[in-house]
């Protein structure tokens, strides 16, 4: 859903302007693992090799623990397919701040609980109602989980 998001594209552009050197030397990068028969993957906007760093930028203007879990969950796709990475830093180019993201074992422990169950989830017969929160209407996936609503 993320490739005809607004927020996204807009996001995209703010990276490319804020970080330009970085835009223009490399790219996103695609990382892919089967956990549990579930198909995990994660567009990471630009991974330090050489420092084991993983970098996200966030067009928003303030920190948000959405962000911080997506940056944990990338680390643990780095690690299911044996990439070291040892943090990520969330760049918000708004705010001109960072902040420093690692991965802890209780959050592996909590992701793969997570796995476990989107893995329910898709297994079930039903969708799971809407919860009809604040954050839906700026969501990727919006479209999607309301198309039933009238």
């Amino acid at each position: 859903m993320e490739q005809t998001s607004d927020l996204v594209s807009d996001g995209k552009v703010i990276e490319e302007e804020s970080y330009q050197q970085r835009s223009e030397r490399y790219s996103q990068i695609e990382v892919f693992y089967e956990f549990n028969d579930v198909s995990l993957s994660g567009k990471i906007d630009f991974f330090d090799a050489k420092n084991k760093i993983i970098h996200e930028t966030k067009r928003s203007n303030k920190v948000e623990e959405a962000h911080i879990w997506q940056v944990k969950f990338y680390l643990w796709l780095m690690k299911l397919n044996d990439i070291e990475a040892e943090k990520g830093i969330i760049e918000y180019p708004k705010m001109r701040e960072t902040e420093t993201v690692y991965l802890t074992d209780s959050d592996r422990e909590y992701l793969e609980g997570t796995v476990l169950e989107i893995q329910n989830l898709i297994l079930s017969e039903h969708c799971p109602p809407v919860i009809n929160a604040k954050i839906c209407k700026s969501c990727s996936y919006y479209d999607f989980c309301y198309s039933g609503e009238l």
